[in-house]
């Protein structure tokens, strides 16, 4: 038989769209429905799950539906038990500074979310925080893991681009006001008094992007918008919208690089996939999404002639090819969480943590400075 390691993990924020559908079901549960993650020696780490929220019906019927014997709505409760080992974070943002400190202060391992905190003061105090306590931390860096993004690294790794030169990115779709037709995100995402924002949602997935594919971000030039500035909420009522729901910046490279991402839920999608990061180099170009990734190499580069008195008949994306798969890619959420279990149990290799989530939160913060203030910000590197 089988030897497991049970690992006491405590959810919270299980009842919200990303902690039960990206992290429950399709991450910890997933492991379980596996049989476990397995180690070297043949055991498997075990996840065993405790649901904790706000609302007690809520989390029963999760827990019913998902067979998990253990759910509450104490946090500070759950924190003393000692069969709990890692605490996870997934409230919106404005309330996971006090969560996080009072598990790193119980010590306890923690992964949550990202942003880690709403400024860049309160995720350095809990880097502090959860070094001071010998506490394991890390925060999600899903994007990273995206079978489109995995086939352009694989590009860069392999020296395809030669000297790369720029990336043009573009994220996002139209988010309905919530009046004649429901909103695809939650209200308290337009509200800057709850955590919400662009720039703070999406800047800290484009720091970890950029830094673990091609360079660090040294500078930002960047402009912020709340382009529609009423909403409403999941009851139906009027809110105005406080926060910033688009984001247009220029990130410097260290090395050069030039990187231009738009971030908006005011656009309407004309291009295949959600997002998408166009990279130029001297020996090649790639266009990678969530799961394609397409690119084009110097040797078989056109040689376009623009003539604005006729129709363009060149179909230019027929002369891109196809990056294949060359592996199966499971769920990023799921893949990131069993290299987080391996750190805790095992102590293996882990890249993603508080001081590097706190790059993301700087970058947002220099973003909005870098608006407000109408010039370019130079992000300094930060040490502890």
């Amino acid at each position: 038989m089988t030897s497991r390691i049970d690992i006491g993990i405590a959810v919270n924020g299980v009842t919200g769209r990303m902690g039960y559908r990206q992290h429950l079901v399709r991450s910890l549960l997933a492991i379980r429905e596996q049989g476990g993650l397995p180690r070297p020696d043949g055991s498997v780490i075990w996840p065993e799950l405790t649901l904790v929220g706000r609302n007690a019906a809520k989390l029963a019927e999760v827990a019913e539906r998902h067979g998990i014997e253990r759910y509450s709505t104490d946090l500070p409760e759950v924190l003393t038990d000692p069969s709990v080992s890692v605490y996870f974070d997934a409230l919106t943002t404005q309330h996971r500074l006090a969560a996080v400190s009072s598990a790193i202060k119980a010590g306890k391992h923690v992964y949550c979310e990202k942003p880690i905190a709403t400024s860049l003061d309160e995720s350095l105090d809990l880097v502090r925080l959860a070094r001071e306590h010998g506490v394991k931390n890390g925060a999600v860096a899903d994007k990273l893991y995206l079978p489109g993004l995995l086939k352009l690294k694989r590009l860069i790794d392999s020296g395809f681009f030669g000297r790369i030169l720029s990336v043009r990115g573009e994220f996002g779709y139209w988010v309905f006001e919530g009046d004649w037709q429901a909103a695809q995100r939650p209200s308290w995402n337009y509200r800057s008094e709850d955590g919400g924002g662009m720039a703070l949602d999406m800047f800290p997935h484009w720091s970890y992007v950029f830094e673990n594919l091609i360079a660090p971000v040294k500078s930002v030039t960047a402009h912020v918008s709340t382009h529609v500035p009423r909403r409403f909420d999941e009851s139906g009522k009027g809110y105005p919208a406080t926060a910033d729901d688009a984001a247009y910046a220029i990130f410097e490279l260290e090395g050069g690089v030039v990187a231009q991402m738009n971030s908006s839920w005011t656009t309407r999608v004309f291009r295949d996939e959600l997002v998408e990061f166009q990279v130029d180099g001297t020996e090649g170009s790639a266009v990678a999404g969530l799961r394609r990734c397409r690119a084009q190499h110097r040797s078989v580069t056109p040689k376009p002639v623009w003539n604005p008195d006729i129709d363009q008949t060149v179909d230019f994306r027929s002369q891109w090819s196809e990056v294949p798969d060359n592996a199966e890619f499971d769920n990023g959420f799921k893949t990131q969480w069993e290299e987080f279990l391996r750190h805790v149990v095992d102590d293996a290799p882990w890249h993603h943590d508080f001081l590097a989530a706190s790059r993301g939160v700087q970058l947002a913060e220099a973003g909005y400075l870098s608006s407000t203030e109408g010039r370019r910000v130079e992000l300094p590197q930060l040490t502890l």
